[in-house]
């Protein structure tokens, strides 16, 4: 069992920055693949980015390519999302989520792949 606590959302005003982590607990977190989800009122949650278990691959979406970055260090069991460039429409919750799948590959985008959730974190970018 993996448990999931996301950190450093805010409220930020648009072209502003954002870092998220991730701390994950237990010794099998280098195990999981890790992808960061959002979910804004009314919508459906969607891919933001994931990472494979080594951080050698990773997945971004289309909508934020080129102005979010996902890392990870398995020596301090966490995953970070540098948000830059933040635009209105960014705003939302966003998740973390572990995928315990072996795959060594591109990270999958499909939420229902993923196994374990952290609750969230707010992120507010203003006009």
């Amino acid at each position: 069992q993996v448990q999931l606590v996301e950190s450093g959302g805010g409220l930020v005003q648009a072209g502003g920055s954002l870092r998220l982590s991730c701390a994950a607990s237990g010794r099998t977190f280098s195990l999981y693949a890790m992808g960061w989800f959002r979910q804004a009122p009314g919508k459906e949650r969607e891919f933001v980015a994931g990472i494979n278990r080594s951080g050698g691959r990773t997945n971004i979406a289309d909508s934020v390519k080129g102005r979010f970055t996902i890392s990870r260090d398995n020596t301090k069991n966490t995953v970070s999302l540098q948000m830059n460039g933040l635009k209105p429409e960014d705003t939302a919750v966003y998740y973390c989520a572990g995928d315990r799948s072996p795959s060594i590959g591109v990270p999958t985008t499909a939420a229902d792949m993923y196994d374990y959730w952290g609750q969230g974190t707010q992120v507010t970018v203003s006009s």
